[in-house]
């Protein structure tokens, strides 16, 4: 045990001098203590949730405007069969067909799911920036971010989606191509990120204070995309048809729940660097001056009304 305790030392006094470890040690321990984990796990949930009534709106969209065109419901169904391998056996052409009530249905779905993303997600950001209670507005101001916030989300996925097409294009010019459909929606997700950043936080932030964060939660999300689709081409797709939908459902939650807590440490990351919340003590002994002012600004999070104060 004294062999331990003395290694932490020499760890915690390296770590307080290179900022390089030093840094991202203050961010993984700002992450822990604002409890971020639980947040990821609820947008998480209601991010699942929200696929299946999207997923129904998609197909009912396509049945109105795929109506009795089975050649182009070919073409479509194949384009989806080669990007997710594992709707092989549920995708047949004549498969889909509009509904009004499934429409309504799917929209009400996703709706509700996503005003929970949407809601979740600006909890867990105020948390992360320590925003007081009294602080983070009304019900309504609330309701409005979060519509406000699917708007954007919505908008920057249909343009991510096109952007993305432009990978599979051949010609002489396919290596541009292929670079402006990497490159586009990284571009997209960066400014996705920053405008969420700042919609979803009660307190006032700039376009710098949350463009490192945003910048890394980009290339993290996109480099998360890629992994995925790759697991599921070349892993899923050849499970059986049973493990394959199991892997399908585990995976799915899985990869949603990582993308949350990749999100997380990229808001940690603009806290830690705006505030120099590092070093850090590693050990809980001799506490730094990063300690002492996350600790206050921990309790100070609790604080209910204006008029009363919290000291430390």
């Amino acid at each position: 045990m004294k062999g331990i305790r003395s290694l932490l030392a020499r760890l915690d006094r390296y770590q307080r001098s290179h900022p390089f470890l030093g840094f991202p040690f203050g961010v993984a321990k700002k992450f822990g203590q604002d409890r971020a984990g639980a947040g990821a796990a609820l947008i998480a949930y209601y991010g699942f949730l929200s696929l299946f009534p999207l997923l129904l709106v998609l197909v009912t969209i396509l049945g109105f405007v795929l109506h009795g065109d089975l050649g182009l419901q070919e073409r479509i169904i194949s384009s989806a069969k080669k990007e997710f391998p594992s709707l092989s056996d549920y995708l047949k052409t004549g498969s889909i067909h509009g509904s009004g009530v499934a429409l309504t249905l799917g929209l009400a779905g996703a709706l509700w799911a996503g005003l929970g993303v949407a809601r979740t997600a600006g909890n867990a950001m105020n948390s992360v920036w320590d925003v007081p209670f009294f602080e983070r507005g009304s019900f309504a101001a609330s309701r409005v971010r979060a519509l406000g916030l699917l708007a954007t989300l919505g908008s920057a996925l249909l343009v991510s989606t096109a952007l993305s097409v432009l990978r599979g294009i051949h010609g002489p010019l396919a290596p541009l191509f292929w670079v402006a459909g990497l490159a586009g929606p990284v571009l997209v997700n960066a400014g996705l990120y920053a405008v969420a950043f700042r919609v979803l936080t009660s307190i006032h932030l700039t376009w710098r204070d949350v463009l490192p964060g945003a910048i890394l939660g980009a290339l993290s999300w996109t480099a998360l995309q890629i992994a995925g689709n790759y697991f599921v081409r070349h892993q899923i797709a050849h499970a059986s048809h049973l493990y394959g939908t199991l892997a399908v459902v585990i995976g799915l939650l899985a990869w949603i729940h990582l993308g949350a807590q990749l999100t997380l440490y990229a808001a940690e990351i603009n806290v830690v660097r705006i505030r120099h919340l590092w070093p850090r003590s590693l050990t809980g002994d001799d506490l730094t001056d990063a300690d002492r002012r996350a600790m206050e600004m921990e309790v100070s999070e609790v604080r209910r009304y204006k008029d009363r104060a919290i000291q430390v």
